[in-house]
């Protein structure tokens, strides 16, 4: 279980990347750099990975009800449900849109 805790943390800071990599599109003169890039390459690549790892493991651990003893904080099992959530629905939208434009 230490290894979903570790994972819910890494989850949660991809989900901070992809926020402040979401943000980034939308500043006239955004920033260049290493830590930008891998900012980006955290937010929208790594995250929704490790995003899908986790959120999947915690709905095994839901239906086996055992999601007491994984020691991950509720807060964070609700903010990475969340941004899971968020991201499913912008990458539907951005895949929807690439479908249906020709």
């Amino acid at each position: 279980m230490r290894l979903l805790r570790l994972l819910s943390r890494v989850a949660f800071i991809c989900n901070i990347c992809f926020l402040l990599a979401s943000f980034i599109q939308y500043i006239p003169n955004p920033p260049q750099g290493a830590w930008v890039s891998t900012g980006i390459v955290l937010g929208y690549m790594v995250s929704i990975l490790v995003n899908v790892v986790v959120n999947c493991w915690l709905i095994v651990l839901l239906l086996g009800k055992r999601l007491r003893t994984s020691g991950v904080p509720v807060w964070l099992l609700i903010v990475n449900g969340v941004f899971f959530m968020v991201q499913l629905f912008l990458f539907s939208t951005i895949l929807a849109s690439l479908y249906f434009s020709s």
